[in-house]
């Protein structure tokens, strides 16, 4: 790869003390000299502290605070460790963003635009990655809480027009934060370091003082039980016919056995409906599907967690692991920590934040108050002199504390807190284990838990209510709020330096007019998909090959990082071994994910789709 000097008198100073410049799709770099951090101490703390716990604080949303409730409440804690290897490869992911924005200032996707074939290919590939962003699933959800503070109980079915008036409300009041604060990320990291005090304080509150300690010993025991699977498995693990300690899965208070069972198309087990039972055998009549309900409790009883690493190596024996539930442990890794192409937003909060060399690039400014704020084009690199790599090391110790002390521990408390109260009171609820409730119900299932939790007074179960889903609201709505801010912050950077157009007509003050059109636009598309998703409900095959893309996103761009750190970093800057294993990890794992979510989900119900199944 061949050096491009900035200008003749750069061409003769000695190699090492130039910028590397390597032959891109995008113009170069300019010249800067990286700037010397102020130490990490209790003294900076105001300087240090910002993309981790922004970043934090915009991951503690839907898929915490549903998702993996939901996960906790069916499984217990047993399943955590996904979050946990989950996290583990964002770190190296997040780390690798950090270090491409530290040398050049610019963020990932602006890297990814200088890539070949060029921008125009790539604009096309990050559409079709970014198709998840285009459903509002969390403003939806959080006009659910709302309806339910404002009724005082679940909404019901009849209560869909309330519902869905507050969800358009939810869709434009999210965006009014990102107007005001001078640069978009000032007013992200207040908000979201708000959100991170108030709801991990009052997770943690309700934890020590509510939470018992098996559960709490049931959660973050669960981040060590690597190989733990749903799998098809009668409760009595010891065959003694009697129901022990640890053996009702799903907390019944009866002993289970393996009900007969089928799956449909989609690999779920559900129970007919009484005219689809025309023989009354427990089955669909029409393609053989469904369960016998033998002890009449509507629920299908046969499914159970085993370690298939103990089961393999202690009894010789590979369990009937139980595939039907892959899209939902897909999900809850897509979820763990970041997902999809929200990670990727770290390198733009390094940027706007000022380190390394992004202090010397611009930021992008808001609408009210950012006047004076501007944001360059392109990057900057500086030549690899001494001095400046002993800069390059202080700032260095930057990304690494941020991640290793804030956002990795923030990332596992975000999902063991939320976890640890739908354990303890989610069975409480009536929701609980109803097989016919509506998908929204996670989102206020904890709550109306806590209203019916025996042995607390009336008083303290009603407050107990109110705040649970005032603190639901709290991690929805400033997570749907960042969702629109991601979006039109990776379309900007695309268009702002990926655009020869927009490189020649617009000025460093400009770039806000980019951004704020494509916020209007987004919102009015959120609007348009609020109303199709709201009135045609949502097609279970659009859902689950849009929730399957978030993954794919996450481990194709792994891999882009890895290859632009590789190629565009100069070679005292590029990752080291353990980091290139950790990246690709994260790459295997998400796309390994994709892929078993593609065969055993999604292949059958294309197959549907495009009628090639036998009716």
């Amino acid at each position: 790869m061949s050096i491009s000097p900035a200008n003749d008198d750069a061409s003769e100073k000695p190699v090492e003390e130039q910028a590397w410049r390597p032959r891109t799709c995008l113009p170069d770099w300019g010249d800067a000299e990286l700037p010397l951090p102020r130490p990490l101490g209790l003294k900076n703390l105001a300087g240090f502290i910002g993309p981790g716990i922004v970043m934090c604080g915009i991951q503690l949303a839907g898929g915490e605070w549903l998702l993996g409730a939901e996960i906790t409440a069916r499984y217990g804690g047993s399943l955590m460790w996904i979050a946990a290897i989950a996290i583990l490869g964002q770190v190296f992911y997040n780390i690798e963003c950090g270090r491409y924005t530290l040398y050049c200032g610019e963020p990932v996707f602006t890297g990814f635009m200088r890539a070949r074939p060029g921008p125009r290919f790539w604009i096309g590939i990050f559409v079709l990655l970014s198709l998840g962003a285009f459903i509002p699933a969390l403003s939806t959800t959080a006009a659910t809480v709302i309806a339910a503070l404002y009724l005082d109980r679940p909404p019901g079915p009849d209560d869909k027009a309330l519902v869905n008036t507050l969800g358009y409300l939810l869709l434009g009041g999210v965006t009014l934060p990102i107007l005001v604060g001078g640069k978009i990320y000032n007013m992200m990291q207040v908000v979201m370091t708000t959100k991170i005090v108030i709801v991990l304080g009052f997770c943690m509150l309700i934890g020590v003082t509510m939470v018992s300690a098996e559960n709490w010993s049931n959660v973050f025991g669960g981040f060590f039980k690597i190989g733990n699977v749903p799998v098809v498995s009668g409760e009595d693990a010891n065959g003694n016919g009697q129901l022990d300690a640890g053996e009702d899965f799903d907390r019944d208070g009866h002993l289970d056995g393996i009900e007969p069972y089928q799956l449909d198309l989609y690999g779920a087990v559900v129970p007919p409906a009484p005219e689809d039972d025309l023989d009354g055998d427990g089955y669909h009549d029409k393609n053989g599907t469904g369960f016998e309900d033998l002890d009449g409790d509507g629920r299908w009883d046969g499914e159970n967690v085993d370690n298939v690493i103990t089961a393999l190596f202690g009894d010789n024996e590979m369990p009937l692991i139980f595939l039907a539930q892959i899209a939902l442990l897909g999900a809850f890794a897509g979820f763990a920590g970041g997902g999809g192409l929200s990670n990727s937003t770290y390198s733009n909060y390094v940027r706007d934040k000022g380190w390394g060399v992004g202090g010397q690039v611009g930021a992008i400014p808001s609408a009210v108050g950012g006047r004076e704020i501007s944001l360059s084009h392109v990057g900057k690199v500086f030549p690899l002199t001494a001095e400046n790599m002993v800069r390059w090391k202080a700032w260095w110790k930057y990304i690494i504390t941020d991640q290793l002390l804030i956002w990795a521990p923030g990332c596992i408390m975000g999902m063991a807190l939320p976890a640890l109260l739908s354990i303890q009171f989610a069975p409480h609820s009536e929701m609980f284990g109803d097989p016919a409730r509506p998908d929204y119900t996670q989102a206020i299932m904890t709550a109306d838990g806590m209203r019916h939790a025996p042995g607390l007074s009336a008083g303290l179960q009603e407050t107990l209510w109110v705040a649970t889903l005032m603190i639901g609201l709290l991690v929805l709505l400033p997570s749907q709020m960042s969702i629109v801010e991601h979006v039109c912050r990776h379309w900007t950077d695309i268009l702002w330096s990926g655009s020869r157009k927009v490189r020649d007509t617009m000025q460093p003050h400009e770039v806000r007019k980019i951004y704020y059109t494509i916020l209007v636009l987004y919102v009015t598309w959120t609007f348009v998909g609020a109303y199709l998703f709201q009135t045609y409900g949502k097609p279970k095959l659009m859902v689950l090959v849009v929730a399957n893309l978030s993954n794919i996103a996450l481990g194709f761009t792994a891999f882009f990082i890895l290859r632009n750190n590789l190629v565009y970093l100069p070679r005292q800057l590029r990752p080291r071994w353990i980091n290139r294993i950790g990246i690709c990890f994260c790459g295997f794992f998400y796309l390994g994910i994709a892929g078993l979510v593609f065969v055993q989900k999604q292949i059958p119900m294309l197959q549907e789709f495009l009628g090639l199944t036998d009716q």
